[in-house]
């Protein structure tokens, strides 16, 4: 039998006192040294599932604290998506705007994936040069640039000369090394497991 004397809850109370508050003093340094305030570019990218899911959500942000946002989906398009339903109630505060015509495995036409691409990035532009538009989510932009359909330096230009307070978002998997660089926050989003691979088809409200 153990002869070691038993930690009170008033010890381990105490003990979880002291580690939050040192805690809290090293958060609140960090926050003290993020003085800035200006637009960031976010790269939402990687095999897993949630990347979209997180930029729509970050709209909907946006949206309550009361910005006026501007969507461009690209190589979406075949189906109309649950976002593209809802977000379409609210035109005089998000601009969506669908641009692509179905997984590039779908379409089977570089040329007209091109096309497309080239006429979103046109409607991205124009989002990109509007002041009193606080955020811009260019949905599966990354899957563009992977393949070749949009010159990245162009894109990345264009990016970069935004108004100095209008964040970015971009997703999907693929996300070039460029842009990833010139991120401000970049998140890699992981596979652990999928209901696909257990035979289950994709469900609305989940995936589309």
């Amino acid at each position: 039998m153990s002869t070691e004397p038993t930690e009170s809850p008033e010890d381990i109370e105490a003990r979880h006192k002291a580690k939050m508050q040192k805690h809290k003093a090293a958060v609140d340094q960090r926050i003290a040294k993020a003085d800035t305030d200006t637009g960031v570019l976010l790269v939402m990218t990687g095999p897993g599932k949630g990347k979209s899911s997180s930029g729509f959500g970050m709209v909907a942000r946006a949206l309550g604290h009361g910005m006026r946002v501007g969507v461009v989906q690209f190589i979406k398009g075949a189906i109309a998506t649950g976002e593209e339903r809802f977000y379409r109630r609210f035109p005089e505060e998000v601009a969506y705007h669908v641009t692509g015509e179905g997984f590039t495995w779908e379409t089977q036409n570089r040329a007209r994936d091109v096309e497309r691409a080239e006429a979103g990035w046109q409607l991205a532009r124009g989002l990109l040069r509007d002041p009193a538009v606080g955020l811009v989510l260019l949905d599966e932009l990354n899957i563009v640039l992977s393949h070749d359909y949009l010159d990245t330096a162009t894109v990345l230009d264009d990016i970069a000369a935004r108004p100095s307070g209008q964040h970015v978002v971009v997703t999907g998997r693929g996300a070039p090394q460029a842009l990833i660089e010139l991120a401000n926050t970049v998140s890699e989003v992981k596979v652990v497991k999928h209901a696909f691979k257990q035979g289950i088809r994709a469900q609305p409200g989940l995936e589309f």
